[in-house]
């Protein structure tokens, strides 16, 4: 099960988009796309780090035909939504906004980014709204 403070590493995360981008895949796959021209040092490299990121809830795997096949356990766009969060949490004090804006004025959206944010805040307009926990203060009897 993974835990709230693990994160994962550079590398472990450039094998975590290996498996999001094949569905699933074996160690000597995920080995072949991130050091192509590599041997068994990379081979076992891989395989360590796969471990781990089992280890921290990130895959699982399975055995077909004596070989270990990995899948991710994490959904990317939960994963990235985690990320900005934390972003969020320690640079602006859990506000989305800035973080937001400043996504967006890093570079151009394409018209089919710009139409998609517009649905999600068309969307997010119609939820009723919750206030976060930030927002809620504990009333006080005196």
């Amino acid at each position: 099960m993974r835990s709230a403070d693990a994160d994962v590493t550079e590398t472990e995360l450039e094998m975590l988009r290996v498996i999001w981008d094949r569905g699933e895949a074996t160690r000597r796959q995920v080995a072949d796309v991130l050091y192509p021209s590599g041997g068994d040092s990379h081979y076992a490299t891989v395989q360590k780090l796969l471990e781990r990121l089992e280890k921290k809830g990130f895959v699982r795997h399975e055995r077909r035909d004596n070989v270990l096949v990995y899948s991710a356990t994490v959904d990317r766009d939960a994963f990235i939504g985690r990320r900005l969060q934390i972003l969020a949490d320690k640079v602006c004090e859990g506000a989305l906004a800035p973080l937001l804006m400043n996504l967006i004025r890093s570079r151009p959206l394409d018209p089919s980014e710009v139409a998609e944010l517009r649905a999600m805040l068309n969307e997010h307009q119609q939820r009723p709204q919750q206030p976060r926990a930030s927002q809620t203060k504990p009333s006080r009897e005196d």
